[in-house]
């Protein structure tokens, strides 16, 4: 699935149908440039999904948690600055991955072999200022 985003009001579509797949798997990865999006677009579905805390990039704090209006938890992780996969897992990452809950998770690539098979992936590509495009796969 693909979407060509050229206003900020149009994520809502796109996190819709992440949010749907996330019925199934519980673990989504943003991959993109710095200043793509990402975070922005976690925003935008953490609102979706009711977040009632503030949603903040985790980039110094690598993990943030937040709570629903439902009482559920989503985990949102940015892993820009672990070192090593050793770092992740020395704090637990993989706990939070088999706890079923919702994680939404920046800069994935060093983590990527921690990841079981079965995650959405979300692709963002800057075209310029204004435009993305945004693959879900």
């Amino acid at each position: 699935m693909e979407f060509i985003i050229d206003n900020i009001s149009e994520l809502d579509k796109v996190s819709k149908e992440i949010i749907k797949l996330t019925k199934k798997n519980n673990i989504v990865v943003f991959n993109g440039k710095m200043g793509a999006g990402k975070t922005t677009l976690i925003k935008n579905i953490a609102k979706k999904m009711g977040v009632i805390d503030n949603i903040t990039s985790p980039t110094f704090s690598i993990i943030n948690e937040y709570l629903t209006l439902k009482n559920e938890t989503i985990f949102h992780f940015d892993f820009y600055r672990i070192e090593d996969i050793e770092e992740a897992l020395d704090f637990g990452v993989e706990d939070y991955f088999l706890s079923k809950k919702i994680c939404l998770i920046e800069w994935p690539q060093i983590i990527e072999p921690l990841l079981p098979d079965s995650i959405v992936k979300v692709n963002i590509d800057i075209l310029n200022n204004k435009n993305r495009k945004i693959k879900i796969l």
